[in-house]
């Protein structure tokens, strides 16, 4: 979500989500990988030990990674339906 003109504290969400625990915490872990290896480190990191919503910020981007219940819970993207958006879908291998 395209959140530049909507919010002071980030330019960028972006949300994802797993049917399990496990399964959050191995998306989070995943984006901590593959950002390190880009350099980036997490700036703060909160949820992780619970795993029904993970927040991992990276300063400008902000991912969350939140269990199925949770993020239909919460609703997210209802609280700024008006946010550009963009789809990301996995690639083949």
């Amino acid at each position: 979500m395209d959140m530049a003109r909507r919010s002071s504290f980030c330019s960028h969400f972006v949300l994802a989500s797993a049917p399990s625990t496990v399964r959050v915490k191995t998306i989070a872990d995943s984006i901590e990988t593959a950002l390190e290896a880009e350099g980036l480190r997490v700036i703060h990191k909160e949820g992780y030990q619970d795993g029904l919503w993970v927040l991992l910020d990276y300063g400008d981007v902000v991912a969350h990674v939140f269990h199925e219940d949770t993020r239909k819970f919460y609703a997210l993207e209802t609280l700024w339906g008006d946010a550009p958006r963009t789809a990301f879908v996995a690639k083949e291998q």
